[in-house]
């Protein structure tokens, strides 16, 4: 039987099992309006003129905001001119190490701003992390436009993505293996098996992908062997976003985007499948949900990264952009939340509680009015004060978490304390409206990816969608909490 055909049945016969499902409401205990602390800014630091985060229309009048925003942070390497959604690491066979970004938002609309590093997953040799070399541009069918589903599995060596934009697209499967020679990924399989594209999951173990689409599918591929995908399941009626997995890869947390309502998306948050079943090839095996979480004032539950920190479980879930209908455009509500991040314990995968809420001063919603709504980049809800992507350095007591968070660029936060999480450091670099080439956007930062790590050398990779991919050194023993 074919892909395309085992997955039409699959899809078909597919519907998410309910069973045991416990729905729980979740609070924010940090208060809708409490920020997390803001950093201390060492020597060396450029940091913000205005409340944290904000980059004001005055500082772009004055120049300051060409010079850049800093805080324990500097940066070590530039390359290209545009960005995506995610950037990713491994080291090969050899010892050499290389990274991976996307190169769009949204396929064409930067084609121009990608004429000099050209379109598609651009490869970089970071052996020398001062002086990234792009050794390769990866152009099969999905890694044109990945969306944001381009991820690597450093157990075996595989980078994998889907064709895939904001709605979705045609669900291409690209793999390649990166075990020999990072610098060169070879392309293993390009497949139709993932029907739909938009965003992805590995299990640790790197035998089973994951993809959802924004058009209601979940999709769990076999790549035991990955130059023959085989596709385990495939069901329909369910909004996920991002996909991860425990270290087991029983366990399943995606994002659940939620549903369009008449005062915009209800019921988003997270949802916890147990996905045991699928883990162990049962035959016929499907996810089954075992409870959804809500809280107030989400917008678009982007991922949720699970980690442990004394002997308990959670994770690390970022919301992104504004409400759905205000992105859309298709009603504006003046208090409709703008995505932050939050800490959830998942240790009872049943009863999933929030113990933190993570944003910034910039994000209040008593502050998304007047002089702020005048700074370039911040009227449009896709681009904006709000975050976008989260990423952590390890799965194992991380001590920071790094996110995107568009308009205030990189942002890292101590997680130490699950209970008071605070920011330690930042780095922007908006763009100056008018600039030449045009970027994705005239004006401001666009730091949508999730970033990167080298732990040992105390750096981060991540990418502006305005300016390119960045190598950022923490400083003032901020580099330590990488480690």
């Amino acid at each position: 039987m074919t892909l395309t055909l085992l997955a039409a049945g699959a899809l078909v016969a597919g519907a998410m099992s309910l069973g045991g499902t416990t729905s729980v409401a979740g609070t924010d205990p940090s208060g809708p309006g409490t920020a997390v602390p803001r950093a201390h800014c060492g020597p060396g630091s450029r940091p913000e003129t205005s409340i944290q985060g904000r980059v004001p229309q005055r500082d772009y009048d004055t120049g300051r905001a060409a010079k850049g925003y800093t805080c324990n942070t500097r940066q070590l390497a530039h390359h290209g001119s545009t960005g995506g959604f995610k950037v990713q690491r491994y080291t090969d066979a050899a010892g050499r190490t290389c990274a991976y970004y996307d190169s769009t938002l949204l396929f064409p609309t930067d084609v121009v701003g990608n004429l000099t590093t050209g379109q598609g997953v651009i490869v970089l040799d970071m052996t020398h992390p001062r002086r990234p070399r792009q050794t390769a541009t990866l152009t099969s069918p999905a890694m044109l436009s990945p969306h944001e589903s381009l991820l690597v599995n450093r157990r075996r060596g595989l980078l994998a993505g889907t064709l895939g934009n904001p709605a979705t697209a045609p669900g291409i499967l690209d793999v390649y293996d990166l075990r020999q020679d990072c610098r060169h990924p070879e392309l293993l399989s390009s497949t139709p098996s993932a029907l739909l594209g938009h965003e992805s999951g590995w299990s640790r173990d790197g035998k089973t992908f994951y993809t959802a689409s924004t058009v209601a599918t979940l999709v769990g591929i076999d790549l035991s062997d990955p130059t023959t995908p085989q596709v385990l399941f495939a069901q329909a009626g369910v909004n996920y976003h991002g996909l991860r997995l425990s270290p087991d890869g029983n366990t399943l947390y995606a994002a659940h985007i939620g549903e369009p309502g008449p005062t915009g998306v209800a019921d988003g948050g997270l949802a916890i499948l147990d996905v045991s079943d699928v883990q162990a090839r049962v035959p016929g095996a499907e996810p089954t949900v075992l409870s959804k979480l809500t809280w107030p004032n989400h917008s678009i539950p982007q991922v949720a990264e699970p980690f442990k920190r004394g002997g308990r479980d959670y994770v690390f879930e970022i919301d992104e952009f504004v409400d759905f209908f205000e992105l859309t455009g298709i009603a504006q509500y003046p208090g409709s939340a703008v995505g932050v991040a939050r800490i959830i314990d998942v240790t009872d995968a049943h009863r999933p509680k929030v113990v933190s809420d993570i944003h910034l001063q910039v994000h209040e919603t008593q502050r998304r009015t007047g002089a702020q709504k005048n700074d370039p980049g911040a009227a449009s809800p896709a681009q904006g004060y709000a975050g976008h992507y989260c990423s952590l350095p390890t799965h194992r007591r991380p001590k920071v978490a790094g996110c995107s968070m568009i308009l205030s660029g990189l942002r890292l936060i101590d997680i130490r304390d699950v209970h008071h999480p605070r920011e330690v450091a930042y780095f922007n670099q908006p763009m100056v409206p008018g600039s030449t080439p045009k970027p994705v956007s005239d004006g401001g930062a666009y730091a949508m990816s999730a970033p990167a790590y080298d732990r040992k050398r105390g750096q981060v990779w991540y990418t502006d969608a305005n300016s390119g991919f960045y190598n950022v050194k923490l400083t003032n023993g901020v580099a330590k909490l990488l480690r």
